[in-house]
């Protein structure tokens, strides 16, 4: 354990917790811009965050324990990724925690509270888009494994930061077989794990489309607050993720120095991923459900494919 690694790894969740509202605005924003609209402005989010927090917590007739439960078990997990995953220092005192299982682990467990905290409310949206993510999440993980597997084989190791400081070191990997084919599966289950077009719209709720608004139906106040920043929170850290094992470049190692610099550069990344996916969502439709399941075993066939070429292809 290192100062520069304790102070990287507060700065990672000070950077996903404040931060991640802020990139929800901005992914807004411009989709407002591209749909001719003007947007309420990149603010809007912790806005909206603020007027929750006032509200009164309120719970449904007949709910227990786990309705209450599980946006803290979903937010808590998030802050325990962001300050485990590489996002802007490889040094974190955790980093023997940043395990590819770990990670996996933790990101399922707030799934699962999300959804068990869906059935808990014994309405017919809840247990809908609870059984839904179980669909989504059965095959989600199983891809994140397999992609991350396949840029673990080269380095012997699957500690996350390991695997970014190999291709760090050895920038000509990130253009082999295994890892494009593992980029392209990682993208569509980031996706699908953030609940974004053409697997989810987080902008509708019509009955027959929702998945993740389906479970969160039934929140108010400040638990449907600590939802809405658990899930900006996700996508932040995953979108992070996903820019630190294929471009890593900028992240900081065990200087306090460089860690300035890393936090802005993880901020531009997240920033052009986010205003991607955004300007991508424009001109996209959302997929009928009985077609999500087709999208994503299509990307777990292509992590398997990364998997047998880390082994096969030099």
């Amino acid at each position: 354990m290192t100062p520069a690694g304790t102070v990287g790894a507060a700065a990672q969740v000070l950077l996903v917790g404040a931060g991640s509202p802020l990139l929800v605005g901005v992914m807004r924003q411009v989709r407002a811009r591209m749909e001719g609209r003007a947007g309420a402005g990149v603010w809007q989010p912790w806005r909206d965050l603020r007027k929750l927090l006032r509200k009164e917590a309120i719970a449904p007739d007949g709910t227990g324990p786990l309705f209450r439960l599980a946006p803290l078990v979903l937010a808590g997990t998030a802050l325990v990724v962001a300050a485990v995953v590489p996002i802007a220092t490889t040094a974190s005192p955790l980093d023997g925690s940043a395990d590819l299982f770990a990670v996996t682990a933790l990101l399922a467990l707030g799934t699962v509270a999300l959804a068990l905290g869906g059935l808990d409310t014994a309405t017919a949206f809840g247990g809908m888009g609870a059984s839904r993510e179980m669909v989504v999440l059965a095959l989600v993980e199983p891809t994140i494994l397999m992609s991350v597997f396949a840029l673990s084989a080269r380095v012997g190791s699957t500690d996350l930061g390991a695997i970014v400081t190999s291709t760090l070191h050895r920038p000509e990997l990130v253009a082999s077989p295994a890892s494009l084919l593992a980029a392209v599966a990682l993208a569509v289950v980031v996706i699908a794990e953030t609940g974004r077009l053409p697997v989810d719209n987080p902008s509708t709720h019509l009955e027959l489309t929702m998945i993740h608004e389906a479970m969160v139906l039934e929140y108010a106040g400040p638990d449907l607050a600590l939802v809405e920043w658990a899930s900006a929170m996700r996508l932040t850290v995953l979108l992070g993720l996903f820019a630190n094992l294929f471009a890593p470049w900028g992240i900081a190692g065990a200087s306090l120095v460089m860690l300035p610099v890393a936090v802005v550069v993880f901020t531009v990344k997240v920033a052009l991923l986010g205003g991607a996916l955004a300007a991508g969502e424009v001109f996209m439709a959302k997929l009928r459900m009985f077609r999500v399941p087709e999208l994503l075993a299509g990307s777990f066939v292509l992590a398997v494919l990364a998997v047998a070429a880390s082994f096969f292809l030099v």
